[in-house]
């Protein structure tokens, strides 16, 4: 893994992000099995990207690995939005009770 792989790595999420509205609540598992399946592989990359974090306290680990494993979990999750639209079955959007009773909801 080296710069040119994190740069790679930069523009297809780039790419599949540039037609996705922007965030305004945070998104729950879901929103069919493909994107399901989806956010099951960012968390086992956001695993391993805590165990690389781990390591790099007792070890050498290469800044691009970080990069790379950062940003591997980031093109994850942009494809499970991806995925959960292509199915027809939208986001699923966690709301508090906080908010949703302060927009008398």
């Amino acid at each position: 893994i080296d710069a040119d792989d994190v740069a790679r790595l930069e523009q297809t999420l780039d790419h599949y992000n540039a037609d996705l509205p922007p965030l305004k609540d945070f998104i729950l598992p879901g929103g069919g099995a493909a994107a399901a399946a989806c956010h099951l592989a960012r968390t086992v990359c956001r695993r391993a990207e805590r165990e690389i974090v781990s390591l790099s306290r007792a070890e050498a680990v290469s800044s691009d690995l970080l990069r790379y494993i950062n940003r591997l979990s980031d093109l994850l999750f942009v494809l499970c939005r991806v995925l959960a639209r292509a199915a027809g079955e939208g986001e699923v959007l966690w709301r508090s009770d906080k908010r949703r009773r302060g927009r008398g909801e």
